[in-house]
């Protein structure tokens, strides 16, 4: 945990933005798997663990603005919870840690928030996310969560809070940054033709796992790459394949890294793997020489798609202009994501409080497909926290569906595209600060080029 000093400035400045009314947080509790005692590892909300920094079940906390109160409602252990899971510092012993001195027991929330509405307090609440979550807003607030609504101006405060990394946050990220990038130094260690995908996986979860981290969120791990989110681990690796990692570690804290890496399955990659992987490495340098504050992530994202436009022009893929070519959207057979997205306590940070907030300022998305996938457009500004991951991708259906409907034919050589539909896909990400005058990469530096991972292999 920060100091308890980091707590209350938090609390401090999200109360002189919002100016009124009660701001309810609502903490997770334990979650079964397939009953009540096997339970999934816990993981506290993450916005609770930015103004109350409590990593506990069945917590949670007002900031009543109005009456000038701060609690923390949680219930003590029992000698039972103590038996099974250890003993705890009591909650008067964690509320101290945070400096909070107002607690009351769980069963106090209902009363606690039904006074309030009864007098006329607006209740402020963040987007719920877990159905138990919903339940607790009903039986509290009485609003069904049918027509439950999140409070604009609390979504809002919390973001231009979480958005900016203090010195100490991004000390944490880089931590996690650590962790991730050895765990993807294993994986090219560990990647060869005739094991598991889940062998891989499972080596690159040790990693994290003897750090005393977690993972930021279930690994990638696939020689299957044109499935952007592939979480299935059972294939063989064969030669000849490409094996595609997207996988990051979490600190003690919560806070994430996040990395993309494209191995080989034999010593070295293949004439074609080269061509096209030398590509998203052109794309990833030109996208690093953009970031700095006043640029707009959607303004790298078009540079770092006509860098891939002019790779694949120069293979035969593609043809004609490039910047009319991303204007169009033709780009996207090839490159159907965005290209990076806010992190911090969470991998894509404060996701669900809306992207259109979080990564775009309330502006509001495109809706052409690619451009679309935009987690991040807005304009970069200094302690902003991004990955970076651009990717070229063969994914078959897709290949089919545009060509059946002669969709950007005057951009794309359908004739030379069918021939790669059993390439696979390749990204490469690493993560990044905005610094007052430029950025700086989070972590290690991995090898990127495929020079550098041969070496490795």
């Amino acid at each position: 945990m920060f100091s308890k000093e980091t707590y209350i400035a938090r609390r401090t400045q999200l109360k002189k933005t919002i100016g009124s009314g009660l701001l309810l947080f609502l903490g997770n509790e334990e979650c079964g798997v397939n009953y009540a005692d096997n339970t999934y590892p816990f993981r506290q909300d993450s916005t609770f663990l930015y103004y109350f920094g409590l990593s506990y079940a069945g917590l949670s906390a007002v900031i009543d603005i109005d009456n000038n109160k701060e609690i923390i409602f949680g219930d003590e252990l029992t000698i039972d919870s103590i038996v099974w899971m250890g003993q705890q510092p009591t909650l008067s012993e964690k509320c101290e840690r945070v400096g909070i001195t107002h607690m009351l027991p769980s069963n106090a929330t209902e009363i606690y928030l039904k006074d309030a509405i009864q007098k006329g307090q607006k209740i402020h609440y963040l987007p719920p996310y877990r159905p138990e979550h919903q339940l607790k807003l009903f039986a509290w607030t009485g609003e069904h969560p049918a027509v439950q609504q999140a409070s604009l101006p609390f979504i809002m405060a919390v973001i231009n809070q979480r958005n900016y990394k203090s010195e100490e946050e991004v000390a944490e990220i880089e931590k996690a940054c650590i962790v991730t990038a050895d765990m993807h130094l294993t994986a090219m260690r560990t990647v060869r033709p005739g094991i598991l995908e889940s062998e891989v996986a499972a080596a690159v979860a040790e990693v994290a796992l003897a750090a005393n981290y977690q993972l930021s969120f279930p690994i990638i791990a696939t020689i299957n790459g044109q499935t952007l989110h592939n979480h299935h681990h059972g294939n063989k690796i064969k030669s000849g394949d490409l094996f595609l990692l997207d996988a990051g570690a979490e600190t003690e804290m919560g806070y994430a890294g996040d990395m993309t890496s494209t191995i080989p399955a034999d010593a070295t990659y293949t004439t074609r793997q080269k061509e096209i992987y030398d590509i998203v490495i052109a794309s990833h340098e030109a996208s690093i020489k953009e970031l700095r504050p006043g640029v707009t992530f959607e303004s790298v994202y078009d540079t770092s798609a006509k860098v891939i436009v002019e790779g694949l022009k120069s293979l035969g893929f593609m043809r004609g202009d490039a910047a009319e070519a991303v204007k169009a959207g033709a780009h996207a057979l090839f490159y159907p994501h965005g290209l990076g997205h806010m992190m911090g306590l969470d991998v894509h940070d404060m996701e669900n409080l809306g992207e259109i907030y979080v990564g775009h300022n309330g502006q509001p998305k495109s809706t052409q497909f690619g451009r679309k996938s935009l987690r991040l457009g807005r304009m970069l500004e200094p302690g902003f926290v991004h990955t970076i991951e651009p990717g070229i991708y063969f994914i078959p259906e897709l290949i089919d569906l545009w060509r059946s409907e002669r969709k950007f034919e005057e951009f794309i050589n359908y004739e030379k595209v069918v021939t790669y539909k059993d390439f696979g896909g390749i990204r490469n990400e690493a993560d990044y600060l905005i610094t007052p005058t430029g950025s700086r990469l989070l972590g290690k530096q991995l090898p990127r080029t495929t020079e550098e991972i041969e070496a490795l292999r």
